[in-house]
C-alpha cells in the first residue's frame, strides 16, 4: 500500500483590489479574535483558575459577533476565525508539553497577515480557487503544477512585509521514495563554508545578509529619517522590507537546492545537533550563524529524508567531532575556532578542521546504524551520558562514540545547555495544569 504524506504548495498570486480589501479585513478580525481568546483564557486561570479550551473559545466567538462592536466579524467567512481559535489551542498544547513559551498576542505591525481556510470555505474548480465570501477566484501564478489528482484540504492566504501575497496549498500525495542509493555523507555547517562534506567538499557560503548589507543600511537610514505615521514612512518601510525579502529568498533558494541534491545523492545522511540559540548569544556571531540558516537547514534536511525514503542521522551536540582524529581516533587539546587545521600528536596527519569534523560524524553516524553496535559516551565528557541506540523513527539521536586516549582535563569541560523557554508571566502556573 503506497505511503500518503501531505504536501504544501506555495504560489504567489496577484488579488483584485476587492479581494485585496476583503482579505485585509479577514486578518485584522483574525488577529482580534486569536487576541480576545487569549486574553480570556488567560484571565479565567488568573483570576479564577477556571481552564478553557477551544470549545468554549467558540461559544464566546459566537457570542461576540452578536455585540454591536464586533459585530464585524460577521462580515469575513467564519472558518478562518475558528482556525484562529484552534491555532490558539495548539499553541497552548506546545505550552504545556514545556515545546514553547507562552502564547503571545498578535500585532497589527508585526505578527505574520494570513488567514487559514478549510475546504468547506472555498471552491476549487478547473484549477481555480475561489475563497469563501469571493465572487472571484484568486489570479495565481502557477510556478509548477500541483500533482496529478491532487485537490487541496486546506488553503492558507498570506501577506509578507513587502506586500506579496501568497497562497499555500496544502494536499495529500503518494510519497515519492526515491530508488535506494549507497552513498553515505556527513554534513559539518560551517561560517567559512556553508557546509563541507566527508567527502571533502566544500561549499561556499554565498552570505547572503552581508552582500546586501549596504543596501539594507541606506534603507534603514532613510526609513528613520521619516516622520512616524506618514505615507512616506510607509513607502520606506516597504522599501527595507523587500530588501529583507531578497535575502531571505535567495538564501531559501540555496537552501534548497543544497539539500535536495545531498537527499538524492546519499542513503544516510549525518549531521550535528547545534544548539543554534545559544550560539546567536554570542553577539560576535550571531549575524553569520543566522545568515548561514542552520535551522532551516536540518528542518528541510529532515522532512526532504522522509519524503524520499533516505536516513538522517543526527549526532549529539557534545561530541567533539572537530578535535577527533577521524585517522586514529586521538583527541587533540584546545583547538579555537580561528585554528582551521591542525596536526595529530598520535599519527601526524594533517586535517582540515571542517572536513574532519564531517569524516567523524560520519563514522558516528554509521556505528548507531548497525544493529548491535558498541557505541557509548565518553566517560566523564558529557553531562547527558547517553548511549547510542537503534530507533525507526527518524531522526536517529546518537550518543558519543568512545574515543582513545589522550584528552586534557581542558575537554572535559562542558557546555552550555539549551532549555525550552517558560512562560513569561509568572501569574502563569504550568504546574497547576495552565489556562
Amino acid at each position: 500500500m503506497a505511503k500518503h504524506v501531505k504536501r504544501a504548495y506555495l504560489y504567489r498570486f496577484y488579488p483584485t483590489e476587492e479581494q485585496a480589501t476583503a482579505l485585509s479585513r479577514t486578518f485584522g478580525c483574525v488577529r482580534k479574535v486569536y487576541n480576545l481568546a487569549l486574553h480570556a483564557r488567560s484571565e479565567a486561570w488568573t483570576l479564577r483558575r477556571e481552564r478553557v479550551g477551544y470549545n468554549a473559545t467558540s461559544a464566546m466567538l459566537t457570542a461576540w459577533k452578536k455585540t454591536p462592536e464586533l459585530a464585524y466579524l460577521k462580515e469575513v467567512s467564519s472558518v478562518p476565525l475558528q482556525q484562529a481559535l484552534r491555532h490558539l489551542n495548539a499553541a497552548f498544547i506546545a505550552f504545556w508539553n514545556k515545546h514553547a513559551g507562552y502564547p503571545r498576542f498578535k500585532s497589527r505591525k508585526k505578527s505574520r497577515a494570513s488567514a487559514e481556510y478549510t475546504r468547506a470555505a472555498f471552491r476549487w474548480r478547473n484549477g481555480e480557487l475561489t475563497l469563501a465570501k469571493m465572487a472571484e477566484p484568486l489570479h495565481i501564478v502557477w510556478s509548477r503544477p500541483l500533482p496529478d489528482g491532487a485537490e487541496p484540504t486546506t488553503v492558507t492566504v498570506s501577506r509578507d512585509s513587502a506586500g506579496r501575497w501568497f497562497v499555500s496549498l496544502l494536499v495529500e500525495t503518494a510519497a515519492q521514495t526515491l530508488p535506494p542509493a549507497t552513498g553515505a555523507v556527513g554534513i559539518d555547517a560551517g561560517l567559512d563554508h556553508l557546509v563541507a562534506l566527508s567527502t571533502g567538499e566544500k561549499v561556499a557560503n554565498p552570505r547572503h545578509g552581508r552582500r546586501d548589507m549596504d543596501r539594507l543600511a541606506r534603507a534603514q537610514r532613510a526609513l528613520a529619517r521619516k516622520t512616524k505615521g506618514s505615507a512616506n514612512r510607509a513607502k520606506a518601510a516597504r522599501r527595507v522590507a523587500r530588501i529583507h525579502a531578497r535575502i531571505a529568498d535567495r538564501r531559501r533558494d540555496v537552501l534548497h537546492k543544497l539539500s535536495t541534491r545531498l537527499v538524492r545523492e546519499n542513503q544516510t545522511l549525518v549531521i550535528e545537533d547545534l544548539a543554534v540559540r545559544n550560539m546567536v548569544k554570542n553577539h560576535r556571531l550571531a549575524r553569520a550563524i543566522s545568515d548561514a540558516a542552520w535551522r532551516k537547514f536540518r528542518t528541510m534536511l529532515e522532512y526532504k529524508a522522509a519524503w524520499y525514503g533516505r536516513n538522517l542521522v543526527v549526532v549529539d551536540r557534545w561530541y567533539p567531532s572537530s578535535k577527533l582524529c577521524s585517522a586514529c581516533g586521538v583527541l587533540a587539546g584546545e583547538l579555537p575556532l580561528d585554528v582551521r587545521a591542525w596536526t595529530c600528536v598520535g599519527c601526524g596527519t594533517r586535517h582540515d578542521r571542517d572536513v574532519n569534523a564531517a569524516k567523524n560524524l560520519l563514522a558516528a553516524g554509521r556505528a548507531v546504524t548497525v544493529c548491535g553496535d558498541d557505541v557509548r559516551p565518553q566517560q566523564g565528557f558529557s553531562p547527558l551520558r547517553r548511549s547510542s541506540a537503534k530507533q525507526e523513527t527518524q531522526p536517529v539521536r546518537v550518543g558519543i562514540p568512545s574515543l582513545r586516549e589522550g584528552r586534557t582535563s581542558r575537554d572535559r569541560r562542558t557546555r552550555q545547555r539549551s532549555y525550552p523557554p517558560g512562560a513569561e508571566g509568572a501569574r502563569f502556573e504550568l504546574a497547576q495544569g495552565g489556562p
